[in-house]
């Protein structure tokens, strides 16, 4: 079973940064892909950021270049690093895992661990 517990969330302004964190309890992160979504208000949710069981990951055209998975298997816990915010980055951030193909890294319908989320607001 994984459990997985989100943090890092705020209120920033336009061009600010946050780092979300993801801690993992149960497998270790190399058991399983993990990826980070976000849902807007009114929106369906959407893949931010992944990463496969080999380490490798992939970003949405929408975010590349100003966010940054990584991860610390000692602490098996993955990060978020946002960097250049903007209003349209406002939404729920969601860390989730499962086993799943490279292909699909990115769609959260395929994910069936889930995270509470954290809040992350960008003002203008």
């Amino acid at each position: 079973q994984v459990q997985l517990k989100e943090s890092g969330g705020g209120s920033v302004q336009t061009g600010g940064s946050l780092r979300l964190s993801c801690i993992v309890s149960g497998p270790p992160l190399s058991a399983y892909s993990f990826g980070w979504f976000r849902q807007a208000e009114g929106k369906a949710r959407e893949g931010v950021a992944a990463i496969d069981r080999d380490g490798t990951p992939s970003y949405s055209d929408t975010i590349k270049g100003r966010f940054t998975l990584s991860k610390d298997t000692a602490a098996n816990t993955l990060y978020l690093q946002m960097n250049s915010l903007e209003p349209g980055d406002t939404a729920m951030y969601y860390c989730a895992a499962d086993h799943v193909e490279w292909w699909k890294l990115l769609r959260p319908s395929v994910y069936n661990y889930w995270g509470q989320g954290t809040q992350v607001t960008v003002s203008s």
